[in-house]
């Protein structure tokens, strides 16, 4: 321990308090540094979030151990390490989280109900209701919020023309919403309230589109069908025409558009037909009459008819018998009655258009050069739309297929990653933003170490230099005297110059031996300081 306490008794209180400051602002600022580069980059996790999503939210968080940072008063916005993003999101949405819970039934388990007068009581029905049909129209795919209003007319005594009620019903979509869905949500909305009918329900999306009006009524809802069905089969039949296309030519290289004329008016006909050769006997009635008929001669008497009668002297009479016969057959002819009912939205007329890029091979510069496709090619892609879309000539229909040079040409190579090079030449906003941190790190780290460890580092390295009274003063000043005090007699002699500068050199040794002596007195720690360095010399 004596070299260490000899150390720190050599370097004084004032030095070592610099060196014990330094010291302390070297392991703070690397620190900092370390704690900065190792820290992840943070991306908001969710925003917009009630208390109670945020507080499940990072209570989930905190079991798994990943780090976190909550924002707002209330903690709205959550960041979490922007490479885990995706993966927290998706476990948490396995988990129901956020719920993005509104109003519901559960209203009514607070608050005392005999204190509460009818009107609170109406107002909270009415947000209890509006809250559960939000959370259910949330469970339905591409919904991630909604929200709903309801208009409830008040019941009156002796009205007779009632307002029927009505909603709506804000959604915030993560993509698009097909006819089939709006319709369902309208129909949900509409049987969960009482009196609500579909048509009375409008919905709007979070960019402002209205996506069903609740204000045309049943006469619109007609016209909306029409324009849905014409949207959807024209969608439906580019979706076919694409699929087909694009196996040919490539993906993303042809241009498709439908244009589908509907009929929109209603016919019913009725018609009835009567086949004469086809009889079949209804009904067949048949009567036979036969008639008997005779004269006799002489009066006609009572005792002519009289039983026990003379019969003899009755004359002979001449009679007349008539037979007829009646035969009457009722015939049921066959009788074919149709009743057609042909409702709108029938195609009318088709219009196809599809434009065909042409085919691009690599020149002898490297780069892509444009081949026109053959007329062939384009005929037979022809005849693959015209049966895809069902085509009849006859209807009037149209199909045109044209290649064209498209402006802009395929990339090469098309679906390739970027590699490190093109990830340098076009960094994001984040990469700028990380590389211009880490160079201000750097910059700092360099002017610390260049300004306070290097000359630190040096100053404690290097040892003192020696006393240059202690080094040369001694010889230089015996060596001045006694070439001062050398006599200037006769140089001829070399003994007599060899005794003179013996007896110099002895006065010198002793002048210096006493001066040392003088010294080490006055400086016994500085002293034995350099005879240490000596002895570790080589």
């Amino acid at each position: 321990m004596k070299p260490v306490l000899d150390l720190v008794t050599k370097l004084g209180p004032a030095r070592l308090a610099a060196m014990a400051a330094v010291t302390l602002t070297l392991i703070g600022f690397f620190a900092f540094v370390i704690l900065r580069v190792s820290r992840p980059d943070m991306g908001v996790l969710f925003a917009d979030l009630s208390m109670q999503d945020s507080s499940a939210v990072i209570r989930d968080l905190d079991a798994r151990g990943i780090r976190y940072e909550s924002r707002g008063d209330a903690g709205q916005t959550i960041l979490a390490p922007r490479g885990d993003l995706a993966r927290l999101r998706m476990d948490l949405a396995g988990k129901g989280l956020p719920t993005q819970a509104g109003v519901g039934y559960e209203i009514f388990d607070k608050g005392d109900a005999f204190s509460s007068t009818n009107f609170v009581q109406n107002v909270n029905h009415l947000r209890a209701l509006e809250g559960e049909l939000a959370r259910s129209i949330r469970a339905i795919g591409r919904v991630q919020a909604a929200r709903v209003h309801l208009v409830m007319p008040e019941r009156r005594l002796f009205e007779r023309d009632r307002e029927m009620p009505s909603a709506a019903i804000v959604l915030k979509l993560m993509g698009d919403l097909d006819a089939g869905q709006v319709r369902a949500i309208r129909h949900l909305a509409a049987s969960s309230v009482e009196g609500l009918k579909p048509e009375r329900v409008s919905i709007v999306d979070e960019r402002g589109r209205l996506l069903a009006d609740g204000a045309r009524g049943g006469d619109g809802e007609a016209g909306a069908g029409l324009d849905e069905k014409q949207s959807g089969l024209e969608r439906r039949l580019r979706t076919q025409i694409e699929e087909i296309v694009a196996g040919i030519v490539g993906q993303g290289r042809a241009r498709v558009q439908v244009a589908a004329e509907l009929a929109t008016n209603r016919i019913e006909s009725r018609s009835e037909t009567f086949d004469p050769e086809s009889r079949v006997v209804r009904s067949s009635q048949t009567r036979n009459e036969t008639a008997l008929t005779g004269g006799a001669e002489g009066a006609v008497s009572v005792g002519n008819e009289l039983p026990g009668a003379n019969q003899q002297e009755k004359a002979p009479t001449q009679k007349d018998s008539t037979n007829k016969t009646e035969e009457t057959t009722n015939y049921e002819i066959s009788r074919v009655t149709k009743t057609e009912i042909v409702e709108g939205g029938r195609i009318k007329r088709l219009s196809v258009a599809v434009v065909v890029d042409g085919a691009y091979a690599p020149g002898p510069d490297g780069k892509l050069a444009y081949q026109a496709r053959p007329a062939a090619e384009i005929e037979r892609i022809a005849a693959l739309v015209r049966t895809a879309v069902g085509f009849d000539k006859a209807r009037g229909d149209q199909v045109e297929v044209v290649n064209l040079r498209f402006a802009e040409a395929p990339a090469v190579p098309e679906f390739s990653e970027p590699g490190l090079i093109q990830s340098l030449l076009a960094p994001s906003k984040e990469d700028i933003l990380r590389i211009v941190e880490l160079a201000v790190l750097s910059l700092l780290t360099l002017i610390v170490l260049m300004a306070v460890v290097r000359p630190l580092l040096r100053r404690v390295l290097t040892p003192e230099p020696m006393p240059a009274a202690l080094l040369a003063g001694p010889a230089l000043a015996g060596i001045e005297g006694g070439m001062a005090e050398m006599p200037t007699g006769p140089r001829d002699n070399p003994t007599a110059r060899l005794v003179e500068f013996a007896k110099i050199n002895g006065q010198v040794q002793a002048e210096t031996v006493q001066r040392v002596v003088d010294m080490v007195r006055a400086s016994p720690a500085e002293t034995v300081e350099v005879l240490r360095n000596w002895i570790q010399e080589n």
